[in-house]
């Protein structure tokens, strides 16, 4: 995990992510992106290769990258648990589900009272 979180602190890295996020790239067509030297994105792709997080495919002559998230997987569960609004959408949730059961049952109740009330008075 720290080697995937050290990965994507550099906002270059993040880029190329996104950048492979819908497609397979060359290392040309990824470095076209950047004002920065290629030999500077071979080693920011090195990185993200070895973290996990991209493979390199070999077509012919050419080197595409490819995104690999399974990477991101471990690290986001751990991101998650600081995540409290999850926490609020379930309670939430629950409280409106209390509140039609409550409901259904305070219309349900009346005919019963008046019942109730008819023989005793």
């Amino acid at each position: 995990m720290d080697e995937v979180a050290s990965a994507i602190a550099d906002p270059v890295r993040r880029e190329i992510l996104e950048l492979l996020r819908h497609s397979r790239r060359t290392a040309g067509d990824i470095a076209a992106h950047f004002t920065i030297t290629r030999p500077a994105i071979s080693r920011h792709l090195r990185v993200l290769r070895e973290s996990g997080l991209v493979h390199d495919e070999l077509v012919g002559r050419e080197r595409f990258y490819v995104l690999h998230p399974g990477r991101l997987t471990e690290l986001a569960a751990w991101i998650a648990r600081f995540d409290t609004s999850a926490g609020w959408t379930q309670r939430l949730d629950a409280l409106e589900t209390e509140v039609y059961r409550t409901r259904r049952e305070h219309r349900a109740r009346p005919a019963d009272q008046q019942t109730s009330k008819e023989h005793t008075a």
